[in-house]
């Protein structure tokens, strides 16, 4: 008995110590992505905050705008996430080759769909008027929509060099070029909407085109690094060895790895804007709100996601290593960093909520009607960190596509009729619009922590049996 307590003990011990380096991994990895979101952030909340002084009208125009817009983005970086496992497997084999190949593959795929994304939301752009918003708001709507547009082929173009960077364990170059991007975003901001230094005065037209600037930098900067770098000269060898059948070869293996994270990404986000739009239905200050308190969500959801693509890079190279405890155990430490960090979140949305409110808008009205949203804002931290943790760990293990299911269940098939309930049929509008989140995050985590139980016996099987696939076919 006394052998047996010992041996527990070492066990434990163990335990401890490997979760103690699995910790310090994914801080490794994570810090970086997490500091690139909380800029992207900074970038966001000067939008708002800038574009908020010009009056409630501009504000509920860029709402509206970016609803619309939110779904696309979030698209375009659910699909070149898809990117991430494909490439750390090979590169925790040291196939530099194998790297540049399938980043060539995922920079050919992401820009065709940047480009059919434009064409469909040019479609949309004629119908904007008919979405049921204030007649008024249209004046500005539609150059802002325009400008944004143009945004999306440099933005996927920058998503596929960043996610085989992230692939390759390297989170800090992204980074650095988001922030400085961000910087550059705010700069502009500052010049164009109000017109400083004799620039303009564009007002929300001014946020779009500093917008556009920023991620024309970000593109140019990081394609300029891969091309120059010699750290990443094998990458580029492999680019240029990608020929052929090869190479439509790796543009399958992308698509079909991509394709579930981008409509999973899609519909999850769809679920936001179609919050956005039914806030829309009660006024320009039931939009303008939910427009604000969404912008400080990002504060939470960022900080996670940091982490939860971490956890994604890691599961990725232990897969390519068939090491399916190393797996479960970094899906386990992924998972206590992210609660941790919702817990923060939370407390932080508590204190905080008043005085950052504020400062996105003067407007009483729109400050009024946001206090509601801050108790079902909190709520749904919590389901929403454990679905983002297994949903990135589902994306390391390239077994994504019942992602596809969990969202179209927990977002479409729950979310969507749960909004319409409590807004309109019971009446609480963008507040029911925001209790209807935590029901369906719920599901999702639910569906999400089964799903990826199931893959990795999957994989675990697979391995045993001598048949590991390097992609879910």
């Amino acid at each position: 008995m006394v052998i047996r307590g010992v041996n527990r003990l070492g066990a434990a011990l163990r335990g401890a110590t490997q979760y103690k380096a699995e910790y310090k991994n994914l801080v490794k990895l994570g810090l970086p992505v997490m500091v690139t979101q909380l800029g992207v952030i900074v970038v966001s909340f000067a939008d708002t905050m800038m574009v908020a002084r010009c009056g409630t009208s501009e504000l509920a125009a860029a709402a509206f705008v970016n609803s619309i817009f939110m779904v696309a983005i979030v698209m375009l970086f659910g699909f070149a996430a898809g990117i991430t496992p494909l490439v750390g497997a090979l590169f925790s084999k040291g196939d530099h080759k194998g790297v540049g190949g399938m980043l060539k593959a995922g920079f050919y795929t992401n820009v065709m769909l940047a480009c059919v994304f434009v064409a469909v939301l040019g479609v949309v752009y004629m119908f904007v008027d008919r979405m049921g918003q204030d007649p008024a708001l249209m004046p500005l709507v539609r150059p802002y929509y325009l400008v944004v547009l143009s945004t999306l082929v440099p933005m996927a173009i920058f998503n596929s060099f960043q996610q085989t960077s992230n692939g390759c364990t390297d989170t800090v170059t992204p980074m650095c070029f988001i922030i400085a991007s961000n910087v550059l975003n705010i700069i502009g901001n500052w010049l164009l909407i109000g017109g400083e230094l004799g620039c303009p005065k564009l007002g929300l037209l001014g946020a779009g085109i500093s917008t556009l600037i920023a991620r024309f930098f970000a593109m140019a900067g990081i394609v300029i690094t891969y091309l120059v770098s010699r750290k990443r000269r094998p990458y580029m060898d492999g680019w240029r060895a990608a020929q052929g059948e090869e190479h439509r070869q790796r543009c399958r293996e992308v698509w079909v790895t991509s394709y579930p994270i981008m409509i999973q990404s899609g519909i999850e986000c769809f679920l936001w804007s179609f919050g956005g739009v039914v806030s829309g239905w009660y006024g320009k200050v039931q939009l303008a709100s939910y427009q604000v308190v969404n912008t400080i969500a990002q504060l939470g959801f960022m900080v996670y996601m940091g982490f939860g693509v971490a956890t994604s890079i890691r599961v990725a190279n232990y897969v390519g290593l068939n090491d399916f405890r190393g797996v479960r155990r970094i899906t386990t430490a992924g998972l206590h960093i992210i609660l941790v960090l919702a817990t923060m979140s939370s407390l932080g949305f508590l204190v905080f909520f008043h005085p950052l409110v504020a400062l996105f808008t003067p407007d009483t009205a729109v400050q009024l009607a946001a206090v509601p949203l801050l108790v079902p804002l909190i709520l749904y931290q919590y389901v929403d960190a454990v679905q983002l943790c297994y949903a990135n760990a589902l994306r390391g293990t390239a077994r994504v596509k019942p992602l596809l299911w969990a969202a179209v269940v927990a977002y479409l098939c729950v979310g969507c009729p749960v909004v319409y309930l409590f807004a309109e049929v019971l009446g609480y509008h963008n507040v029911g619009v925001y209790y209807s989140f935590t029901i369906a995050l719920m599901i999702a985590a639910a569906l999400l922590w089964w799903f990826y139980r199931r893959a990795v016996k999957w994989l675990e099987k697979k391995h045993a049996e001598g048949q590991m696939p390097a992609i879910e076919r």
